[in-house]
């Protein structure tokens, strides 16, 4: 059964469309104005609530806790400092991502996950013989996501501290109304933001605290349809979109090593053994994967021309379109392409492919495949660099 989250006494209400979505068994509003361009304004040019709770949450504690975290993670553990945030990925034993999230050290035995799937199996099959607790904290602890460029001024409004020395991918523990908050300075959008983490219980309190706050900053809920465009934009991948988790993939070409989806600066050879290092060690010792993650630039005029043959103005979807789309090179079926959208402050056609190394090239020209009226076409494509919109504001 689906349900809201501790925030939903608060997004029910404002849901006035009633344009809900499932996310991990939790309701989660998918636009709350008419169009979620409000919404996304909000995120780039004010600041945005996203209420992210259906991300899966553990508590790894103990004095094994580091040496569990840097058994299963990709990147060196034993580098992440008390107060400091990693994003990364974790393998099956073949080198296959099974998910990706953050890894927050909040104390010296004491580390906070997140997960897009449910974890606490793998976790717990990966810390025989260590001393170490394996908390599953997701139905214990929701969590707003304050994205945009006045997202600081609102903290500092709701905390009445300076929050300008909090760096990127830190974590800090303070008081929002009274309320005992972790805060990180992190988020899903490319943009200026923090990520706060409460007790459920506490929830409601925090929101109304928040949104106090922001008023006078222009503050407005947004939904996962402006979070998705966000994100595209700024170059963030998404689990069963960009990739299948090794966990729930149906054949090989569904699972993906970190190196076929932007993240193979995220494993690190020269850290202790971790699940999945020798192969991946094979992988780079054989040239490297077959694939690799790039950034599209869709022709307009190519979207124009699709649309012409069937006497109809161009047409494209301001929500990200998940399902992927064959890719080609001179007519032959080269890869894929997904989460293309119309990036509103780009304004260009944009998404994701996943190529041979020999076009992932910034530059290379590829085709994809749009359909109109039932019928196939191609639309010219030039591979680029990703991000797509790197914000300084981001890391300021």
């Amino acid at each position: 059964m689906t349900v809201g989250t501790a925030f939903h006494p608060r997004t029910s209400g404002l849901n006035q469309k009633l344009a809900w979505g499932e996310w991990s068994g939790y309701l989660s509003a998918q636009v709350y104005a008419d169009f979620h361009d409000i919404e996304y304004n909000a995120i780039r040019e004010a600041v945005a609530v996203i209420d992210v709770s259906p991300l899966y949450k553990y508590v790894i504690a103990g004095p094994d806790a580091g040496r569990l975290v840097d058994r299963v993670i990709t990147r060196d553990a034993t580098k992440l400092a008390v107060g400091q945030v990693y994003y990364t990925p974790w393998c099956d034993e073949r080198g296959r991502v099974i998910d990706d999230g953050t890894v927050t050290r909040r104390d010296e035995t004491t580390y906070f996950w997140t997960a897009a799937d449910p974890s606490s199996r793998w976790f717990s099959m990966n810390a025989h013989g260590l001393d170490v607790t394996i908390a599953d904290v997701s139905e214990d602890v929701a969590a707003l996501a304050l994205q945009g460029p006045r997202a600081r001024e609102v903290l500092e409004a709701a905390t009445r501290q300076d929050w300008s020395d909090l760096r990127y991918f830190r974590h800090r523990r303070t008081e929002v109304g009274g309320i005992e908050t972790d805060v990180t300075r992190t988020g899903y959008t490319g943009d200026l933001g923090y990520e706060l983490w409460v007790d459920t219980e506490a929830a409601v309190e925090l929101w109304d605290a928040v949104f106090e706050a922001g008023g006078p900053f222009g503050i407005r809920p947004a939904g996962i349809r402006a979070l998705d465009v966000a994100r595209v934009e700024a170059g963030l991948i998404l689990i069963e979109v960009e990739y299948t988790s090794s966990r729930i993939a149906r054949a090989a070409e569904q699972e993906y090593s970190p190196f076929e989806i932007g993240l193979g600066r995220m494993v690190d050879f020269a850290k202790a053994d971790f699940v999945g290092r020798r192969a991946l060690e094979l992988e780079q010792a054989g040239g490297g994967p077959g694939r690799r993650l790039a950034g599209l630039e869709l022709d307009w005029a190519g979207i124009e021309a699709v649309f012409a043959r069937h006497d109809l103005p161009p047409e494209v979807s301001p929500m990200v379109h998940r399902d992927p789309a064959p890719a080609f090179k001179q007519g032959r079926l080269v890869g894929r392409a997904t989460s293309l959208t119309w990036s509103p402050t780009l304004k260009r056609m944009i998404g994701f492919a996943s190529l041979p190394p020999y076009l992932a090239a910034p530059g290379t020209r590829v085709s994809v495949e749009w359909m109109v009226e039932g019928e196939p076409g191609k639309v010219p494509a030039t591979v680029v660099e990703l991000p797509f919109l790197d914000l300084p504001r981001k890391r300021a």
